[in-house]
């Protein structure tokens, strides 16, 4: 298994910046409010719901914005408030690279159009519909550390639980899982006392393109062009960035968040 990708990672180190922007907590709140209208308001009884209130809390977004998230979905919306609906695009990036990027949209015309554009900026290109989405496999992804375990101590525990693979990155190990089993592996780590950092449903690359210094930069500044659209939730690849380019990003991140 390739991997979820460098952009994870990145990503990850980005989350403070943008939450000091606040977009990151709009984002959130509309993935619980659809969690909501597909399952219902209990997160006991909604899995999906369970999922995008843990990711809202691993973004350290205030319970009272979960809370109302939850309820506006509940009561219906806001009259005249048009439904989200889950759209998935997919393309191309600098180097040939594969694209996914996950929507929420209460206007179909307005997103496609902006996705289209901001490829097409970017050096890339919007495909048609089964055009990359084929090079991903969709999983559970939990991303752990043991605070003194072993990598292999929690891949083992993982494995046990039903896990179907594991990648060892400095001292995190990130778990597949099919969708179906990623709570039950996520709680028997949690169990054990293992440090769970992200659990999340994903798009992970069957094969990652290695990017030469221009086309990653070149791809790191379309990949955040089409993060920072409003109605972007997620956004998948299957590049892999130069270490260099990866360190010096998160040296960057972490220095505004400082």
């Amino acid at each position: 298994m390739a991997g979820h990708s460098k952009w994870a990672q990145i990503k990850r180190q980005k989350s403070v910046a943008d939450a000091r922007r606040g977009q990151l907590f709009t984002k959130l709140a509309r993935e619980i409010m659809v969690a909501v209208r597909e399952g219902g308001p209990d997160p006991e009884t909604n899995f999906r719901l369970r999922l995008a209130i843990a990711r809202a809390r691993e973004h350290n977004m205030p319970m009272e914005n979960i809370e109302r998230a939850i309820r506006r979905a509940a009561g219906g919306g806001e009259a005249g408030e048009a439904p989200l609906e889950e759209v998935i695009y997919e393309g191309y990036g600098p180097g040939g690279i594969a694209i996914l990027v996950q929507a929420l949209t209460d206007n179909r015309n307005r997103t496609a159009s902006e996705v289209r554009s901001t490829f097409t900026k970017g050096g890339g290109s919007l495909g048609e519909a089964g055009s990359v989405i084929w090079q991903f496999d969709y999983k559970g992804v939990i991303t752990a550390v043991g605070d003194g375990a072993s990598p292999d101590d929690i891949a083992l525990v993982a494995i046990d639980a039903g896990a179907e693979d594991f990648r060892v990155e400095d001292s995190e190990v990130e778990i597949y899982t099919r969708p179906e089993d990623l709570e039950r592996v996520r709680r028997e780590l949690e169990s054990r006392g293992f440090r769970v950092l992200q659990a999340e449903l994903a798009y992970t690359p069957k094969t990652t393109i290695p990017l030469d210094r221009k086309d990653a930069e070149q791809a790191v500044r379309l990949l955040e062009r089409l993060e920072d659209l409003d109605d972007v939730q997620r956004v998948y690849t299957n590049a892999e960035f130069p270490p260099d380019l990866v360190a010096a990003l998160e040296a960057g991140e972490r220095s505004q968040a400082r």
